[in-house]
């Protein structure tokens, strides 16, 4: 289950040194509700990689950090750095090799 957190927790997670993927969302967006199940496959097939979701409209400001400008973007976190990103929703296999691709 790919989790929904606060501001707190994003900070405990953001320097994680393993792989974060970030579903940031609202819960007004279609497309968010198609990669909603992508993501959570995805979380149960890949180990080591933590999966969580940001609503924007309840953390404006976070998502400003990530200059999240449409959703749903996902940004893809590795010791605190971003190595990846993209808006909208993206096939389950090309997510997938985004990921796997950080070791």
């Amino acid at each position: 289950m790919v989790k929904e957190i606060n501001a707190e927790e994003y900070s405990e997670i953001v320097n994680s040194s393993n792989p974060v993927v970030i579903d940031f969302h609202a819960t007004w967006c279609g497309p968010c509700k198609v990669l909603s199940p992508i993501l959570e496959e995805l979380d149960d097939e890949i180990e080591g990689v933590e999966f969580v979701k940001l609503d924007v409209d309840q953390h404006p400001q976070i998502a400003g950090q990530n200059q999240v400008m449409g959703v749903p973007t996902v940004v893809i976190l590795k010791d605190g750095e971003v190595k990846d990103r993209f808006v909208g929703v993206q096939p389950k296999e090309v997510i997938k090799e985004k990921i796997t691709s950080l070791g």
